[in-house]
């Protein structure tokens, strides 16, 4: 199928679910990524400067760039939305293209965390059924999951942040697992460097913007990490829970019990609502998966993610809740969303 008969069939899909097609800009105000993002996504963006001296870039995802829509109208309702486009990103793979062509469709605004959740899903399906007539694998897992456990594991607020933070960096986490095993809190090379910029850092100006926080408010966080306790007896049990937790992975329609043998197991009590279940295995339908370890390398999903693949393992859609990215872009208050997208790049063989 042509990539343009194959990008019509998908957008008519769905439209047909209810969502309103809407237009993106295809540059914008570098700004705003970094202060999400860090400088280190800097050396992925095409950047430059406009004619007032702004730092301006080609848009390099357009879930981002559609958050930033949502905030410039200030809407405060629900948007059922899609678009579709280009995003532009410089890689260092060579199998990889820097153009992406891609398809995305978003929930924005509503509070339905359950509803929309299965509805994301379902669209998903929907539109991949339309285009493949072919069972599909559908792996769902969920990252609100892993950062409740943590919080109930004996670990050090640090050692806390630091996993949820990095979970979705699957060879930098394991690396943070096994200093966790031995014990080996602090890197010393990170302790000369963090304390060269503790000594710079309080001579600048304490309300100056560093990737979206204030100089003082890095300050305060080093001086409580500083505060908070060195020694850890339990990292290797610690790490040994984690990495069972990670390596479940079943039916959805057992997950719940498998999930609860675990917790019973360390008595760990979490509540396993509804939400982290959106949808169920159907007989002889599509083999839905339940794996507590996918979400790695989805930088800014904040609970629900999800995976669909065709037989032979392709990926075909990918997508996710991201309750905090509007907020990390500049809204004075969390906006849940929800959304996908399909790579049509993959379709193209």
């Amino acid at each position: 199928m042509k990539s343009k008969k194959l990008s019509e069939n998908i957008l008519k899909a769905v439209k047909s679910r209810g969502y309103k097609y809407i237009e993106l800009d295809a540059v914008i105000d570098a700004g705003r990524i970094i202060q999400r993002s860090g400088e280190n996504f800097r050396q992925y963006m095409f950047s430059f400067h406009d004619p007032n001296g702004n730092e301006m870039c080609l848009r390099p995802d357009l879930t981002i760039v559609s958050c930033l829509r949502y905030l410039k109208n200030r809407a405060k309702i629900k948007e059922k939305i899609f678009y579709s486009g280009q995003a532009f990103r410089k890689i260092k793979d060579q199998k990889s293209k820097i153009i992406r062509n891609q398809i995305g469709y978003e929930i924005i605004g509503s509070k339905n965390v359950k509803q929309d959740d299965y509805e994301i899903i379902q669209t998903s399906i929907k539109t991949v059924q339309k285009i493949k007539k072919t069972k599909l694998i559908i792996e769902v897992g969920n990252i609100k999951l892993f950062n409740l456990l943590l919080n109930k594991l004996k670990l050090p607020k640090r050692w806390k942040l630091r996993l949820s933070r990095h979970f979705w960096r699957e060879d930098y986490f394991e690396s943070l697992l096994k200093r966790l095993e031995t014990n080996s809190d602090i890197d010393p090379l990170a302790v000369k460097v963090d304390k060269k910029r503790y000594k710079k850092m309080k001579l600048e100006n304490q309300k100056q913007m560093v990737a979206g926080r204030k100089v003082s408010e890095i300050l305060n966080r080093f001086n409580n990490k500083v505060k908070d306790p060195r020694k850890f007896a339990e990292g290797k049990k610690t790490s040994s829970i984690i990495r069972e937790y990670l390596r479940i992975s079943c039916s959805i329609n057992s997950a719940r019990k498998k999930l609860n043998d675990f917790l019973s197991k360390y008595k760990i009590k979490i509540d396993l609502k509804d939400e982290f279940f959106p949808i169920k295995n159907k007989l002889d339908k599509n083999n839905i998966i339940f794996s507590t370890s996918y979400g790695r390398e989805l930088e800014y999903y904040t609970g629900m993610v999800f995976n669909i693949k065709d037989q032979s393992g392709a990926n075909l859609i990918q997508g996710g809740r991201y309750d905090n990215l509007l907020y990390n872009l500049g809204s004075k208050r969390k906006i849940p969303a929800v959304g996908a997208a399909i790579n049509l790049n993959s379709y193209a063989n």
